[in-house]
């Protein structure tokens, strides 16, 4: 791990320039800061990070909400044929990610998908494959990727839950609603912030889904849609190495700063509330 960050840190700081007023070879020139001032420069560069924000706005409150909910819904009582429905949840992970955007992007192709088709004959007229579609259709395609994986991380932290609590609640006339608010949401609270920190990070990783869009529409969205794809547009489009590196580091950073605020927040809510309930 250590060394390939290492060679990152070491490639952004250099450039390749061409000598002889252009007719000659190119040669590596020491340049500092100066891939990541052109990097932060670029306003293709900045928004992308317009663009995860809003992917992680929709996201992360439908993942995190969505597999609570199907937790919730296996670990009740009325819940039949857990088993069934906990593989049928997680096939959609174990489908490799260029895959999933091939399907769902024969799927968001109006010539070919049948669902384009129904919906068009219910009087909805919606492209996935436009500039205003292509944040939901890579949402869509990530939501059906990770839900079921996150659905079974929450799923086993409601299983080791003591009983005893859920019992005692219940005698003392707590109903399902309450329950699964007021006990067991707050007991997996840990996995929780675990999946939030996870999300966040491959949030912000956001690259196969898009890149896979943009080549069966480049009317969808652009080729540095995301900091991720500006960077490898950097690197094996334009074959400015330097500036690539410099963007993924300024992204690793980003990713740096956002884990360490959600693991700070995470870590002061408990002793707030605890100063909360003495006073």
């Amino acid at each position: 791990m250590v060394v390939p960050i290492g060679y990152a840190l070491w490639l952004s700081l250099f450039t390749e320039q061409q000598s002889g007023l252009g007719f000659g070879g190119t040669q590596t020139v020491f340049t500092g800061l100066g891939n990541y001032l052109t990097a932060l420069g670029d306003h293709a560069f900045r928004d992308g990070f317009l663009v995860l924000i809003g992917y992680c706005a929709l996201y992360i409150p439908l993942l995190l909400a969505g597999g609570l909910a199907l937790a919730l819904l296996l670990d009740s009582a009325l819940a039949r044929a857990r088993r069934f429905f906990q593989l049928a949840l997680f096939l959609p992970h174990a489908v490799p990610g260029i895959i999933a955007a091939l399907i769902w992007v024969y799927l968001y192709t109006p010539q070919l998908s049948p669902v384009i088709g129904a919906l068009k004959s219910g009087g909805l007229d919606f492209s996935f494959l436009s500039p205003g579609g292509a944040l939901p259709a890579v949402v869509n395609i990530a939501l059906w990727e990770w839900l079921g994986y996150n659905m079974v991380i929450f799923y086993a932290a409601l299983q080791a839950i003591d009983r005893s609590v859920i019992e005692a609640a219940t005698v003392d006339g707590a109903g399902a609603w309450r329950i699964a608010t007021g006990i067991k949401i707050p007991l997996i609270r840990s996995s929780v912030v675990m999946v939030a920190l996870f999300t966040v990070i491959g949030s912000l990783q956001l690259f196969t889904e898009p890149l896979i869009i943009n080549q069966a529409s480049s009317a969808a969205l652009t080729s540095s849609w995301t900091p991720n794809m500006y960077a490898y547009a950097a690197a094996f489009t334009r074959n400015d190495y330097g500036l690539a590196a410099a963007a993924s580091v300024l992204l690793a950073l980003a990713a740096a700063v956002l884990s360490f605020a959600i693991t700070r927040l995470s870590q002061r809510t408990p002793r707030s509330r605890t100063k909360g309930r003495t006073a």
